[in-house]
């Protein structure tokens, strides 16, 4: 399985707005905590190492540093 970097998602405007919405009323340190299990739930669900080390390393270069 390669990683998909195109959207696929049938209302990717929906989906960013509820992942903004589930962030509402969190603190700073809440909202780090429901973004890691997001993380590992989404990890758990693809499951293949490669696909998630390469997802990961995208993510890291995206903010200026490398992975």
């Amino acid at each position: 399985m390669a990683l998909s970097r195109e959207a696929n998602s049938k209302d990717s405007d929906a989906l960013y707005a509820a992942i903004i919405e589930a962030h509402v009323g969190l603190s700073d340190a809440d909202s780090a905590a429901l973004n890691a299990r997001l993380v590992l739930l989404l990890a758990n669900h693809i499951g293949e190492e490669a696909v998630l080390r390469e997802a990961l390393s995208v993510a890291r270069k995206s903010i200026g540093r490398s992975a």
